[in-house]
């Protein structure tokens, strides 16, 4: 088995993309750029500002309310159909997760909703959220 080692690898195309071919006959490929998660964090909705725990691509939070944050990316999207997902934890038991909301999609942001079981915004102790898509 072969190994190789490097400390940078470069496409050549005008994305700068690397597409990897594995399996007999090259049955399965996968762009590398394509399946990255392009931007998280992990923060508290409970305290004052939004304060984030952890992140990647992540410039700045700001707490528009309750329930109510703005994502900023440090580097922005190419577009505004980026996929974005995520969990909010409401209280510190482990088991009492919901979905959480995107709304308002731009290339430098997006604001992610919060609410409770009863559909009302809630500022949540724990506030997951991903986006996939393509930087510009």
């Amino acid at each position: 088995m072969s190994t190789l080692r490097t400390n940078a690898l470069e496409g050549v195309d005008a994305k700068n993309s690397i597409t990897i071919v594995a399996g007999a006959g090259n049955i399965t490929t996968t762009n590398v750029q394509e399946g990255l998660c392009k931007c998280w964090v992990n923060f508290d909705g409970s305290a004052s500002g939004a304060a984030s725990r952890d992140s990647f691509n992540v410039a700045s939070m700001t707490d528009n309310g309750t329930g109510d944050y703005t994502v900023t990316f440090s580097n922005a999207m190419s577009n505004t159909s980026y996929t974005a997902s995520g969990l909010i934890a409401l209280e510190n038991d482990a088991g009492s997760y919901n979905p959480l909301a995107v709304a308002n999609r731009a290339t430098a942001s997006c604001r992610v909703d919060c609410e409770n079981n009863s559909s009302s915004n809630s500022d949540p102790v724990a506030v997951d959220t991903q986006i996939f898509g393509d930087l510009a």
